[in-house]
């Protein structure tokens, strides 16, 4: 598999209808999501098909790769098998204006290069498959919110409820529960 991001785009790929396929690697070292960061272990594989749909060059495909982030839970490492669909759309020809169905962010313009960079592509589907809230498994209890102690794999004397409330014998910030602020 060839190591390449960017494209050279072929002169038989300007003749309408015609289509040729495309695959090779990214080495993303790491993807930031929100405040998640995903650390790949390994190159992100990606396979495209670009075909010409008369004014434009339509990139569809997928890209995967596996990567590594924190449990939001837990804060425990946690592998992921991102899978992500690419799509692109290049216009042609600059002066042709921009399609009346499309919103401005939908297209881009081919360069007079003719080069297509795959990288934002392969990044947008990724992006689209990391979860909202990673999690290292669907029943992660997470930390203790008195002690810290990962509640998935030790018990803590916190976790004697009273009144369903955590037992604040530790807790430094317990002196201000009987604050009362002014209803100015």
């Amino acid at each position: 598999m060839a190591s390449q991001a960017r494209i050279q785009i072929p002169n038989e790929l300007f003749a309408p209808a015609e289509s040729l396929h495309f695959e090779g690697e990214l080495d993303l070292a790491e993807l930031q999501a929100g405040p998640d960061t995903y650390a790949f272990s390994s190159p992100v594989t990606w396979s495209a098909e670009i075909s010409n749909v008369g004014d434009a060059l339509l990139v569809t495909g997928f890209a995967q790769g596996s990567a590594r982030t924190s449990c939001s839970r837990c804060l425990v490492d946690t592998d992921y098998e991102l899978f992500g669909e690419l799509e692109g759309y290049f216009i042609i020809e600059k002066d042709a204006g921009a399609p009346s169905d499309m919103e401005a962010d939908e297209f881009e313009y081919l360069g007079d290069d003719s080069i297509i960079d795959m990288e934002p592509i392969v990044i947008a589907a990724l992006l689209m498959d990391v979860p909202m809230q990673p999690l290292c498994s669907d029943d992660c209890k997470g930390l203790c919110p008195i002690c810290g102690c990962n509640l998935n794999t030790e018990t803590c004397a916190c976790a004697n409820l009273d009144a369903g409330k955590p037992v604040a014998a530790d807790n430094p910030f317990s002196v201000l529960s009987g604050y009362r602020f002014d209803e100015d």
